[in-house]
């Protein structure tokens, strides 16, 4: 009974949530608790707060810089790695945070075709397209268009025709919001304006919930509700093959350990989920993730068919906010997406939008204290 009341009531958020209508606004003034109207050449940090629960946001790279909230003692924590300034995430290769864009995640051989034409992009990771180019949508100043500091930011950015090799203009929104309690939504809307694109957004929010500065993840339990991934080569990139997961260390339709099955996944785990769900389902769970040590447990619901679960193979040493070092395996990130290089395999969901419709991303992260 107390579940489906559950249900019930977060359906009604996620419906409300979504009658907000992102990049609506002609007004690129901030409006809630400021006044004070930026251009896009101007960087901020907004807070958004309800409770003891706070999130904020830089308008560099869209990019969450911080999540506190309290642990099953009503301690806080930073559960959101970083770094101490927003001008170090200029200079970031670990995409902290960051809104991922045009294309999220990797393009094979730095190249696709669209309607006969042969599009070029910048190679940035060993030959291939990473997160959108050498100057992704993480590495642009972007608008805001309302804010209201215990509801909602609102943020805008026009991508030109022609940048980092995609065609056509499109003009991006994302919208971070606070709904119910304990409970972050993100929406991002993107409309091309004159010619057909490929479109994948993310969000690369690094996690650790019993806080940044903790350690490793291992110990945290994971539960992700995808029976299959897409294997990749060595470079990362798919096969074109939809795998099973049954009897695979990457196996967690039950919730256990991301350390229990480690020694099986040399590096860590980078792969892509196909997320379970029927076709009728707006919103779908994607995962749940608990640390027994802090009792935080996050939910993630979106609308996208897959997750990529990366587990910071790549951090060594990073140096981020409040004095913490960051060594590998100290967070994880769930990215809610597109298949990984859609736009070279016909088998998996397209990500082709064309002018006059709209692509949308929504994504809900619930969190609770056990």
């Amino acid at each position: 009974m107390a579940s489906q009341i559950f249900t019930t009531c977060f359906s009604i958020l996620i419906g409300l949530f979504l009658l907000k209508d992102v990049g609506a606004s002609s007004d690129m003034g901030v409006k809630g608790d400021s006044s004070v109207r930026i251009t896009p050449s101007e960087m901020g940090v907004y807070e958004l707060v309800k409770g003891n629960f706070s999130v904020k946001i830089s308008t560099y790279g869209a990019t969450v810089l911080s999540v506190i909230l309290p642990d099953k003692n009503g301690k806080l924590d930073d559960v959101v790695l970083g770094y101490e300034t927003v001008d170090e995430y200029k200079n970031d290769s670990t995409y902290f945070g960051g809104l991922i864009g045009r294309v999220a995640n990797r393009i094979g051989n730095a190249r696709f075709k669209l309607n006969g034409v042969s599009y070029n992009l910048p190679a940035n990771d060993h030959g291939n397209t990473l997160h959108g180019g050498s100057v992704g949508f993480n590495n642009v100043v972007w608008t805001v268009e309302e804010y209201v500091s215990d509801r909602f930011l609102s943020l805008h950015y026009h991508s030109h025709d022609g940048e980092q090799g995609f065609p056509g203009a499109v003009d991006v929104y994302v919208m971070y919001m606070l709904i119910g309690t304990n409970r972050l939504a993100i929406k991002m809307v993107a409309k091309p304006l004159e010619k057909p694109t490929p479109i994948n957004l993310a969000s690369h929010t690094y996690w650790n919930l019993a806080g940044h500065k903790s350690g490793d993840i291992l110990s945290h339990e994971i539960q992700i509700f995808g029976s299959h991934i897409t294997p990749v080569d060595q470079k990362l990139i798919p096969t074109r093959k939809i795998m099973s997961i049954e009897g695979t260390p990457f196996d967690f339709l039950k919730p256990r350990t991301i350390g229990s099955r480690f020694k099986e996944i040399p590096g860590g785990y980078d792969i892509n989920y196909v997320i379970d769900y029927k076709e009728n389902n707006h919103v779908h769970k994607v995962a749940v993730v608990f640390d027994p040590k802090s009792g935080r447990k996050m939910e993630l619901w979106s609308n996208k068919p897959g997750v990529q679960f990366y587990t910071s193979n790549m951090l060594n040493t990073t140096k981020g906010k409040d004095g913490a070092t960051y060594h590998t395996y100290q967070a994880f990130c769930l990215e809610t997406q597109g298949f990984p290089d859609s736009v070279n395999h016909d088998n998996f969901p397209s990500q082709i939008v064309k002018p006059g419709e709209k692509y949308e991303h929504l994504m809900i992260y619930s969190f609770t204290p056990v």
